[in-house]
This record gives structure tokens, C-alpha cells and sequence, in this order.
């Protein structure tokens, strides 16, 4: 069955409004060890957490992306039910401008899916998460992708909300000039407890308080 034949069919048997949440992960070669293993460990979580909720469940869908000196897909969006946490290598350098390029488009097609199927949704979320910066492509790549972050992510447009989030030896100064939103900062390795924010984030339709594990930058 074609992709948008399965879209219809999903969307006739699962008519609830659509939350599109993308995962911008950084599989650079400064994640290997300890801290890939626990951002595979972290997207376990994520699906346990929205598995739980009955309305998150059937709304939310989860997408992600990795990046280091090339930008992939590890899974397309698909409700939680259907969502397989890959697993995660990590390799590379950091090419953080276009990943974020290629996820705002992702989400962008999205939204053009569920309005051809007459679904309605509300605005996507999209977590970045890195410990490091833009690393070997061209600055105008990584300027690019600042000013689709300002002009997708404000009170006009309302499009999506982006969420950085740094860990270990992230450049948090550098991630302030990314983002529209100030970065969070991840106390150790510690993303089961920001997935199961998001998830509540998500369940909720806006941010819910903060674990102790983040704090603003």
C-alpha cells in the first residue's frame, strides 16, 4: 500500500488531532560510550511514557532524526504504538544546521499530510539535543537554519516549538544563538527525565514544570 493510501486508512481508523514531535538527535563522535548509550536508553523511556498516557498515545507522533557528518532519518512519524526506538550509533562530526533544516521540513510536510486528510493538530515540537555546536559545513548553512528557527518558532506563526537541549560539554553560548528559546541545560546524562517531561509536555498541549535534571542556560 502506498504511503498516502496508509496515511488515509491511519487517519480513518485514528481521527484524533495530531501532535508532531521530532527528534533532533546528535549522534556526533563526541556522543560515543556512556552517552549514546543512554540517549538509546532515553528513547525507550519516551515510548513507555507516551505508551501510558491514553490521549498522548493516540495524538502524539514521534519522529527522528540524527546527525553528525550526515543527516538521517531513523524514523519517520508514526504514532507511539507504532514507534521503534533505533538503535543509536554515534560517529562524525556535528552538521547541526542541517539536520535543523531538514527537520522543520519534515515537520512541515507533516502538517501538509494531515491537512489533506482533513486532521486537525496542534503545534509540533521539535528537541534538539546535543553536546556540542555546528561542526564542519559552512556558516551560511547554520544561519540558514537560525532564521527558519525565528521564523517558524514565535507568537505569529506559531508553527512549532524548539527546544535545545545541551549535555556534557555543550557549547550552551552557542546554542543561545541558535534557538528563539534559551537552551536547556541536561544534568548529566540524564534524558529519561527529559522524554518524560516532553511526554507530559505533549499530553498536556504546553510545557509543564521542569525536572530538577534541566535548568535554563
Amino acid at each position: 500500500m502506498a504511503r498516502l493510501e496508509e496515511a488515509a486508512v491511519e487517519f480513518a481508523e485514528n481521527p484524533e488531532p495530531r501532535c508532531a514531535c521530532l527528534l533532533l538527535l546528535d549522534t556526533s563522535s563526541s556522543m560515543q560510550g556512556e552517552p549514546i548509550q543512554a540517549l538509546n536508553a532515553g528513547l525507550r523511556t519516551l515510548k513507555e511514557a507516551l505508551s501510558k498516557d491514553p490521549v498522548a498515545s493516540r495524538r502524539v507522533e514521534v519522529a527522528v532524526v540524527t546527525f553528525d557528518n550526515r543527516v538521517a532519518v531513523a524514523q519517520d512519524f508514526v504514532t507511539i504504538d507504532k514507534f521503534e526506538p533505533p538503535q543509536l550509533e554515534a560517529q562524525g562530526q556535528t552538521f547541526m544546521g542541517t539536520a535543523i533544516l531538514k527537520a522543520l521540513d519534515m515537520v512541515q510536510e507533516r502538517k501538509a499530510v494531515y491537512r489533506q486528510n482533513g486532521v486537525s493538530y496542534f503545534r509540533s515540537w521539535v528537541f534538539m539535543i546535543t553536546d556540542g555546536e555546528p561542526q564542519g559545513e559552512p556558516d551560511e548553512i547554520v544561519a540558514k537554519a537560525v532564521r527558519r528557527i525565528s521564523s517558524e518558532d514565535n507568537d505569529e506563526t506559531k508553527r512549532v516549538f524548539f527546544y535545545a537541549v545541551g549535555v556534557e560539554s555543550a557549547n550552551m553560548e552557542r546554542l543561545k544563538t541558535i534557538a528563539v528559546r534559551p537552551p536547556y541545560r541536561l544534568a548529566g546524562l540524564q534524558f529519561g527525565e527529559l522524554f518524560r517531561w516532553a511526554s507530559a509536555s505533549m499530553g498536556k498541549g504546553g510545557q509543564v514544570a521542569l525536572p530538577s535534571a534541566m535548568k535554563p542556560a
